[in-house]
Formats: structure tokens, C-alpha cells, sequence
């Protein structure tokens, strides 16, 4: 868990262009302490992990045990996920993983948006959602 925990920072650290004496700074421990994070040597206690993956922006839970050997993705930033790939049907159904159904309260027999963008692709919104967000705006409009 050691190395997992210390390749995580490393990465992340460097996808975000920041250098060991700057994330240093920014918890207010030494750089020396960022290296033997990074190198295994020594593990963050959970006071500096916490702080860790605040200044990393991701989760806990990512710092701790992402994986990219298993997507070959980079960690994501908090708050973003990756549930894997799904295969379309003939007539286009795709079955949505068990993980998203549960992250998101995707329940059997909910109504689901499909949005679009060119640019940027598909999304899904539950239907009920997105007619409380265009309530919640006509009311502030009209208000």
C-alpha cells in the first residue's frame, strides 16, 4: 500500500506541474518528507494524507488505492469518475455500471436525459433532476 500511496503523490504532483518543495509548502512540511512519500520510505499519517489529497484535489480514497495499471488512465480530480466502458446494443440500450447506478441513485424504471454536445460528448441526468433545475430557475426568473 506503501508504494501505491507514494506513486499516487508523484504523479499526481506532476500532472498538476507542481515541484516536491512546492506541495512541501504547501503542507507544511519539509520536501524531504514529500520524497520518502514518494519513494515508499515513509507513509503520510492521516492528518497529511487528508491534506494531501486536498492540495492534490482528489479523493481520499483515490490517493490511497488508484491504480492506473488497471485503466491506464491518470488518477482523476475529486469529485470525477471513470466507471469503464459499456457495449451498445442493436437498438441501442447500454446497461450502466453497478458502481454509477449506485454513486448517482439510479434506480430501475428512472427516466434518464441523454445530453449531447459536439464538442465534448454525451452525458446522462436523471429526468427528474434536470426538471428541478429548470424549476429552481424559472422561480428565480420570475421571483
Amino acid at each position: 500500500m506503501k508504494n501505491m500511496i507514494g506513486q499516487n503523490i508523484q504523479s499526481r504532483r506532476k500532472m498538476l506541474g507542481l515541484t516536491q518543495e512546492q506541495l512541501a509548502e504547501r503542507l507544511g512540511v519539509s520536501r524531504q518528507t514529500v520524497t520518502k512519500w514518494e519513494t515508499g520510505e515513509t507513509s503520510p499519517d492521516l492528518a497529511n494524507a487528508g491534506a494531501l489529497a486536498a492540495a492534490l484535489d482528489v479523493s481520499l480514497d483515490a490517493l490511497v488505492a488508484y491504480d492506473a495499471r488497471g485503466t491506464g488512465l491518470p488518477m482523476p480530480p475529486r469529485g470525477k469518475h471513470l466507471f469503464g466502458t459499456v457495449t451498445v446494443g442493436e437498438r441501442g440500450q447500454i446497461v450502466i455500471p453497478k458502481q454509477a447506478r449506485e454513486l448517482f441513485g439510479i434506480m430501475p424504471g428512472d427516466a434518464l436525459l441523454v445530453l449531447g454536445d459536439e464538442d465534448q460528448g454525451l452525458a446522462l441526468m436523471k429526468a427528474d433532476d434536470f426538471m428541478e433545475r429548470i424549476e429552481a430557475m424559472r422561480a428565480h426568473l420570475n421571483g
